[in-house]
């Protein structure tokens, strides 16, 4: 079937969220080697593959019906241009069984054992991968509205891999060429796929940083910060053309603009120290979420999202009401906010170390050797969730956005 010419897919206007509800929920999918060349896979080790319909049925108390979920490049491409999407399948099944939009991630962190953004046939598979998937895809589910995530975190990935060798093409200094080369594969996948399909939407993924200079600074390490912090949208800046234009971005490949924001995103640039995420101690330098969010949208000039957040332990309830505070503000501003993507709401372990679990999800999980994690609610989190969307759930009353 070619798609581009089906009637039948229509995209939405530019005023209304492909979203089916504000508030998402993300599974934790990373499938990259960890820094002890180890193979990760956390859609397993979390359980959430094996119980998946126990994961969404999970979802009804708080009225999520959107999902970020991924399909595990390494696992779907054993051998080149050889794809096995029977598991893909399966989540795909699960997903319209339990009335659940799936947003889906196509590359979160990991790629083929014989592969690395270095390969000069990266972005050659990468965009065969993204054609296989929405030609898989549509003979499943035909007219739905589809969201793809082509690579998670670009900027965070070409750092981890390329600048301090914790996966895959384990460099240092060459942090530049990485991203490049996954920016390259990044728009080549989006060609290819809006070409069979021109309603895809695709929303990127990227951390939303504030990098500031020391109490003190020199005049150096002032531009320095500024340097840093403006790097951190050099990832979305090559997808709609203004930075590397040779590699073929264009404004029309990006649909929403997503943002990754924990309690440690805004440090001292060159030093290891965070600004408080509360802000408790009045830093001048801090700049709240809110504000942010809204010179992002500035920038880019298109709906926006909160695609990740969380935070561990006992804070996750006085954090989720932080995040609501300042997502509504934004809202207030007028800015086509379109979601909260709560990440990850099912508790997950470290990439590195195995047994270390983060206790950031909405659920905790409880680890019997032998046995699949079980899952167990974090009451507190879960009334100040609530609380919080009551909140949004006022504030978007009524509301009027701005159309991107």
């Amino acid at each position: 079937m070619n798609l581009s010419l089906s009637e039948n897919l229509k995209p939405f206007r530019g005023d209304e969220s492909p979203f089916s509800s504000f508030w998402m929920a993300g599974y934790e999918c990373s499938d990259k080697l960890n820094a002890f060349g180890n193979r990760v896979d956390l859609l397993t080790t979390t359980g959430h593959l094996q119980l998946m319909d126990e994961d969404y049925k999970l979802l009804q108390r708080f009225n999520i019906k959107t999902v970020r979920e991924g399909v595990r490049w390494s696992v779907v491409e054993k051998r080149a241009y050889q794809y096995d999407w029977s598991t893909t399948a399966t989540m795909i099944q699960k997903g319209k069984a339990n009335n659940i939009q799936q947003v889906w991630d196509l590359c979160h962190f990991g790629f083929p054992d014989d592969l690395t953004p270095l390969h000069p046939l990266f972005a050659k598979r990468f965009a065969a991968f993204c054609r296989s998937f929405i030609n898989f895809y549509r003979s499943i589910l035909p007219n739905e509205q589809l969201v793809v995530t082509p690579i998670n975190e670009v900027s965070f990935l070409s750092w981890l891999g390329g600048d301090a060798r914790g996966t895959t093409p384990y460099c240092w200094g060459r942090g530049w060429d990485v991203k490049y080369a996954l920016m390259r594969a990044f728009i080549e996948g989006v060609a290819a796929m809006k070409e069979i399909d021109p309603t895809i939407k695709i929303l990127t993924t990227e951390p939303l940083i504030n990098m500031v200079p020391p109490v003190g600074a020199t005049d150096d390490e002032i531009a320095g910060a500024a340097q840093y912090h403006e790097w951190q949208f050099q990832s979305v800046d090559i997808l709609i053309g203004k930075v590397s234009p040779e590699l073929g971005g264009c404004p029309e490949y990006l649909d929403i603009a997503g943002f990754n924001y924990y309690y440690n995103n805004q440090w001292i640039a060159g030093t290891p120290e965070f600004l408080h995420w509360y802000n408790k101690d009045k830093d001048p330098r801090f700049t709240p979420l809110s504000t942010l969010l809204s010179r992002a949208y500035d920038r880019f000039q298109c709906p926006i999202a909160l695609t990740e957040t969380s935070h561990p332990e006992e804070d996750r309830p006085l954090w989720i009401k932080l995040i609501a505070e300042e997502c509504a503000t934004v809202i207030e501003e007028g800015i086509p906010f379109w979601g909260i993507c709560l990440y990850p709401i099912i508790d997950r372990p470290d990439w590195d170390h195995f047994n270390t679990w983060h206790r950031a999800g909405l659920w905790d999980a409880t680890i019997v050797e032998g046995q699949l994690p079980t899952r167990e609610l974090f009451e507190p989190y879960a009334e100040a969730l609530l609380e919080a969307q009551a909140l949004i759930a006022e504030v978007t009353k009524g509301k009027k956005l701005k159309v991107a």
